[in-house]
């Protein structure tokens, strides 16, 4: 630190993305964001102290690919400025929020995990997600997530929750956490929870509106704080804080982010935390709404953050900050604090030590037999049945002709059927089906021995609640099917519910399964589900899940 220049030190607190698959290859969007052509350029102007890889920024074509560019990106690193290894990062909190996909092992996410009520699972899905990031030169996981769902209408957490339940999400959280970042050094990866306070009580996402959530302090000390709670005693190296108001924790008005009672009062002093703040992206609208791009970085910054992710204009954020040292406003002292917070987690995941990763090995790691199938005995356990009147399940007779429709996952299930001697009918119908698509839909159930429904977030949809309830209205056997949140499953029509919080692949093999009766449901409600459109009152509590 004593030989670091002052840019040298903010640039180590900044997190940014890059865009191309190569550390030297030129691309168009990077001269007109950085003002230079290549990612390796990037992280050479800014003396930054990480990356984040994301799909829209062409990061991810495949996992060798990945390695070479996360060797790039290291070499620029460690041969300017200070010289320190990056902390590369992705967010690759499996099921809905997945950024390496295929041929990499993919789990369906956050809330299957939660159904299966096994912690052990949990960290065994952590566990090979790390080991498969960290072969690919990603050293740090922005997961898992902490936030407690107990709003059904929560358009930005949802299945990314373990559960509705505290406790439940403790334990999984818990069990992540020793999953990324136990094992050999330069072979697991920094964990990352989020979104502190906590995320899980609102029916706004912060990516383009400033939630607030009005739970008291006791309400977040019994419902909120306990994930984070665990985590901190796990060890946990970061934690991301939240772009939300909570008026009855923190009066300022201000989002967590850029509050000094909710990071440096509350998150230091009362929970005792002593690792690495990060920030949510900077460019999100919350965060964004009640102050120019030039004071966030700062009032972040006294706020009590180390690192800043992603600001919407880097130039400005960090001159901001050097601006506001040099003025007296932030102290060199207060950086010092920050960087060596993030120098002593690049130390502790071996970053300094082992930045760079073996790329002939990347195939013997990533996707290999043994982890895809330790992903479909975790998935088997995780998909929850809820209805079951008719007696329709399991399949004893293989049925004859079979309708798959809803959402655009009949396509990922419609083979695994064939597979076993059932070829479907597929229409897919999708978000906000039409008239016309729904009506081709019913009238492709004409004729058909079975109808498959795969609704997501129909509870917010009325279009996908209407091809429901016009297929029932056929006279069909009906199998509704929530592939994403659980809480269509208090959709009437269907007298038959299944919920496989996922649209993974891994998750229509293990939802296949169940159909034929191969393996029974073992899964059970990680949250309780409500009445369509009467969310005080309950249709299915927390805990349930038929077997048989």
């Amino acid at each position: 630190m004593r030989g670091m220049s002052l840019e040298e030190k903010v640039g180590q607190l900044f997190v940014t993305y890059a865009y191309g698959p190569n550390a030297d290859s030129p691309h168009p969007k990077n001269r007109t964001e950085f003002g230079v052509d290549t990612p390796a350029e990037v992280v050479r102007k800014y003396h930054l102290g990480g990356v984040i890889y994301f799909n829209w920024t062409d990061s991810f074509v495949n996992p060798k690919q990945v390695a070479a560019l996360s060797n790039g990106l290291q070499r620029a690193a460690m041969s300017s400025g200070a010289r320190l290894p990056l902390l590369i990062s992705t967010d690759q909190e499996q099921g809905v929020v997945t950024r390496l996909g295929s041929p990499a092992t993919l789990f369906p996410g956050s809330m299957a995990l939660g159904a299966t009520r096994d912690a052990e699972l949990a960290r065994q899905a952590a566990a090979i997600t790390g080991r498969e990031l960290r072969a690919v030169g990603i050293n740090q996981n922005f997961a898992p997530d902490a936030d407690v769902n107990v709003n059904p209408a929560n358009p930005v957490i949802g299945v990314r929750s373990f559960s509705s339940d505290p406790s439940l999400v403790s334990q999984q959280v818990t069990a992540q956490v020793k999953g990324y970042q136990q094992g050999w050094l330069g072979q697991n990866v920094s964990a990352t929870v989020k979104h502190f306070p906590g995320h899980g009580d609102t029916n706004q996402d912060s990516h383009y509106v400033l939630p607030e959530i009005n739970h008291t302090p006791e309400q977040w000390a019994a419902l909120d704080a306990p994930p984070f709670q665990a985590a901190i005693k796990a060890g946990v190296d970061s934690i991301m804080s939240a772009h939300i108001v909570t008026p009855k924790l923190d009066d300022s008005g201000e989002p967590a982010t850029l509050s000094k009672k909710m990071l440096t009062d509350t998150l230091r002093g009362k929970l005792g935390y002593r690792g690495v703040i990060i920030t949510d992206s900077l460019q999100m609208e919350a965060v964004r709404l009640k102050h120019p791009d030039a004071e966030i970085p700062v009032m972040a910054l006294k706020a009590g953050v180390d690192v800043l992710l992603m600001p919407k204009n880097l130039d400005v954020a960090i001159n901001a900050v050097l601006k506001a040292v040099r003025s007296g406003e932030i102290s060199e002292r207060r950086i010092d604090e920050s960087l060596l917070r993030v120098l002593l987690l690049k130390l502790k995941r071996g970053a300094l030590t082992h930045p760079l990763v073996d790329e002939s090995k990347v195939d013997s790691i990533v996707g290999i037999p043994e982890h895809l199938a330790t992903a479909q005995q975790v998935t088997d356990r995780t998909v929850t049945a809820v209805r079951n009147e008719a007696n329709l399940l399991p399949l004893t007779a293989k049925p004859g002709k079979v309708l798959v429709t809803g959402w655009s996952t009949a396509n990922a299930l419609a083979p695994r059927l064939a597979a076993r001697g059932v070829t479907p009918t597929v229409q897919v119908t999708g978000e906000k089906p039409a008239e016309a698509t729904i009506a081709k839909a019913v009238a492709a159930a004409q004729g058909q021995d079975l109808v498959v429904v795969l609704t997501n977030r129909a509870t917010t949809d009325a279009q996908q609640r209407e091809l429901v309830k016009r297929l029932a209205a056929t006279g069909k056997p009906i199998i509704g099917v929530a592939v994403r949140d659980p809480y269509d499953v208090a959709i009437e029509d269907a007298r038959t519910w299944l919920t496989t919080y996922s649209t993974t692949a891994v998750s229509m093999e293990s939802l296949t399964k169940v159909l034929f009766g191969e393996i029974a449901p073992s899964g059970k409600l990680p949250v309780s589900v409500p009445v369509v459109g009467n969310p005080a009152q309950t249709k299915y509590p927390f805990g349930f899940g038929l077997s048989w």
